[in-house]
């Protein structure tokens, strides 16, 4: 086995996502949506993490369609990755079905596949490590048993014929690269899952239990008669010469790849009443629920560390995990990759053979949302977020430097224990919660807290959603925190000791500032200063807000963070002058643009009183219908800016969605959405209400770096689900206009 393989330390891996997925006669390339084989940059961005293995894709269906390109392209690709010291892991299908002239399910498919193993080790007969086909089972299972990816079938005798041919084809292909390169190390890979269930269903979780195996079971010659599926083979179509192909051929993987995600283990239950009709399946004896176990409220250990020693014990194989990756936010993603690590440490504490974890998803994914059946660009960011066309490093590859170089985190997030530990996890529990584990606690030993300044709309927000995130946070009022005291935040600062400051904080009424020349200067430019010159002084990171309110309106397309700015108003004077100032005294400080934003947890959110004066009073509103902004739903903006600023993030950021909207129109989308009535909001010129202070006719913001946050649909689906299920308790005022536009 290769040094480099084989060390004392558990190796990080890389990969980018590479599926390859037909659905009937389209195909979704992630290669072709996440720009990866057009970069010339991404093998040196492996390389700067000290990565020095990569799942590679030199995908067959590619091939097929022009051979010249292919090699030309992966040539050059190659010796890049030669030069840096980095080595490739080849793989041929990623849950793909092969060419469109075969498919995983036609005879041929197991030779059609050699031969073109054999044309790749021709080629490239330096290539040591192979991963011929990605997943068989969970191919072979998506593909032939439930009917979502080519040749779209849905029985069980497709299913076993589908895994049959990818085992065969991965046995050719490993007989056909060693005949060229005898040293080949076949790198297999699969999802490792585990099925928990009812007392009622404890025969289908068996069945699916000894399933899960299948991949290297059939790879190793170990279905024979005795195997406890080999009937379920004869009986379905598999004959008994069939079978002793395997046994009379093994394959004994070099290193058994696991991939593990928050969905691998699942929870079987017989009362479908509990859950929604989604979740509802049968096996022809039963109905019955299928859904995520960390979400059931069932007793017993998940995650990975069990299932790895399972593997183990039933193979004795040196072991990697060979995808790493959670779509989730930016903390959780760190914690998931984390305990991965942690994880392999503990297995080789046990004198287990755990060799290497694998940075997945390198530079995000799309659509995995719809199992690739839908191109939504729906997109979950990676090591890298690809979003602006140029790869953007995450927090996640600093983990994974500070890994690779020391062995251990870099940052205090990860010692609170991710999502999937917490007891807020469970959505579907039983009546009478008895295995519930205790609440998530507030604060975790040895984590710093997020200082929040300003408990506001917009600081409250902060706090609320830093709970949900198990993010530890201060949240101080203005009696608790004068921000325009140096005296004050330095005390304050010394006491609890954050990490990162978030200012919530300022004179946000647009038109009192025009008569309230001190205090919003005070409080939005005097304030942020010291801010900014504390947390620089203090190595803390900070995050500001400004606003849309900095520029003219004149400009009639959005507004990009390299716009000039010159404010209209006084309130927009102080915050360009904030800019400024925050920078100049902290280059390393987040600045946040953005818009008018609605709140469904304020209960004097303009949006918010429009909506109940609708149920309760019949109030009318007149609204500007010529400001033109471009508004966001508060917990988008809040997400996006925590994961910013774990990130690293610095300087001016505009955060909007791609939309662009009046007051008026904002309010109608909102009532009607609602099946509220839409005629107590009126349509006004903006010059007829008589603002003191002169606000842009166009402030619409383009978003940086290709963040786009949802839409207005989503944005406003989302207010109003909250809206309802937090109605607004106190009297309203009746006024004629009750909004900050």
């Amino acid at each position: 086995m290769d040094e480099e393989i084989h060390t004392d330390r558990i190796q990080i891996w890389g990969g980018a996502e590479y599926s390859y997925v037909r659905v009937r006669d389209n195909v979704y390339d992630q290669l072709a949506v996440n720009g990866h084989e057009e970069r010339t940059c991404d093998p040196d961005l492996f390389a700067t993490l000290g990565i020095r293995h990569v799942r590679y894709p030199l995908l067959w269906e590619k091939y097929s369609t022009d051979e010249h390109a292919f090699f030309e392209f992966h040539d050059k690709r190659l010796e890049r990755f030669l030069n840096l010291g980095i080595k490739p892991v080849a793989g041929f299908l990623h849950h793909g079905s092969g060419p469109f002239f075969t498919s995983l399910y036609e005879n041929d498919f197991p030779e059609l596949l050699a031969e073109f193993a054999f044309k790749i080790a021709s080629r490239y007969p330096w290539i040591l490590d192979y991963t011929p086909i990605n997943e068989p089972l969970t191919t072979a299972r998506f593909s032939g048993l439930y009917g979502i990816w080519y040749p779209h079938r849905s029985d069980d005798r497709s299913f076993v014929r589908i895994l049959v041919n990818e085992i065969k084809g991965i046995i050719l292909s490993v007989k056909a690269v060693r005949s060229i390169n005898p040293l080949l190390r076949l790198i297999q890979t699969e999802d490792i899952t585990r099925i928990h269930s009812t007392e009622v269903l404890n025969y289908q979780a068996a069945f699916e239990n000894n399933r899960r195996w299948l991949t290297y079971d059939l790879l190793m010659g170990k279905v024979d008669s005795d195997h406890p599926l080999f009937r379920y083979f004869i009986d379905n179509g598999i004959t008994n010469r069939e079978l002793d192909f395997f046994l009379q051929n093994p394959v004994i993987p070099d290193i058994a790849g696991f991939n593990y995600y928050v969905t691998s283990e699942r929870y079987l239950d017989h009362e479908v009443s509990v859950y929604p009709s989604c979740f509802h399946g049968t096996n022809g004896i039963h109905n019955y629920a299928d859904v995520e176990a960390v979400r059931a409220n069932i007793s017993g250990d998940i995650g990975s560390l069990e299932l790895l020693r399972e593997a183990w014990e039933r193979y004795n194989l040196p072991m990697a995990l060979t995808e790493v990756h959670l779509a989730c936010t930016r903390e959780e993603q760190l914690r998931w990759f984390n305990e991965a690590w942690e994880n392999g440490l503990k297995l080789r504490k046990e004198g287990i053979d755990f060799r290497a974890i694998t940075a997945w998803s390198f530079f995000g994914s799309h659509d995995w949302s719809s199992l690739l059946c839908e191109k939504r660009n729906d997109y979950e960011s990676g090591i890298y977020d690809i979003r602006s066309g140029k790869p953007r490093p995450t927090a996640l590859a600093g983990l994974i430097r500070s890994l690779n170089e020391t062995g251990v985190s870099n940052t205090r997030l990860t010692l609170t224990p991710g999502w999937w530990r917490r007891g807020d996890r469970f959505i579907f529990k039983d009546e009478n919660d008895k295995l519930r584990i205790g609440p998530y606690p507030e604060s975790t030993p040895d984590s710093q807290p997020i200082l929040i300044t300003g408990a506001g709309s917009l600081g409250k927000a902060f706090a609320s959603i830093c709970s949900s995130r198990g993010i530890n946070y201060v949240l101080t009022s203005r009696n608790e925190l004068d921000i325009a005291s140096e005296q004050s935040v330095r005390l304050f600062l010394e006491k609890i000791k954050p990490w990162a400051i978030i200012n919530a904080a300022g004179f946000t009424r647009i038109d009192e500032a025009e008569n309230s020349q001190y205090l919003c200067f005070r409080e939005n430019t005097v304030g942020a200063g010291i801010l900014a010159e504390l947390s620089n002084s203090f190595g803390i990171k900070l995050v500001t807000f400004s606003t849309d309110q900095v520029f003219n309106g004149k400009k009639k397309s959005p507004y990009n963070v390299k716009d000039l700015t010159s404010p209209l108003n006084l309130y927009g004077l102080s915050k360009k002058l904030a800019e400024e100032k925050v920078l100049k005294l902290n280059n390393k400080a987040l600045v946040i643009r953005s818009s008018y934003f609605f709140n469904p947890w304020n209960e004097n959110d303009s949006l918010a009183k429009i909506l109940h004066s609708a149920i309760v009073y019949g109030t009318n509103y007149y609204l500007p219908s010529d400001i033109i902004i471009s508004p966001s739903y508060i917990p988008h903006l809040v997400n996006t800016v925590l994961d910013l600023l774990i990130d690293g993030e610095s300087g001016i950021w505009h955060l909007s969605g791609e939309y662009e909207i009046s007051y008026y129109d904002l309010a109608k989308a909102a009532l009607g959405m609602a099946n509220l009535d839409e005629k107590i909001v009126f349509p006004v010129p903006a010059v007829k209400l008589s603002y003191p202070a002169a606000r842009p006719s166009y402030s619409v913001l383009k978003s940086s770096s290709g963040i786009i946050l949802p839409s207005l649909e989503s944005s406003l689906e989302n207010f109003l689900f909250e809206f309802n299920k937090n109605p607004l308790s106190k009297v309203i005022e009746k006024s004629p206009l009750n909004i900050e536009a």
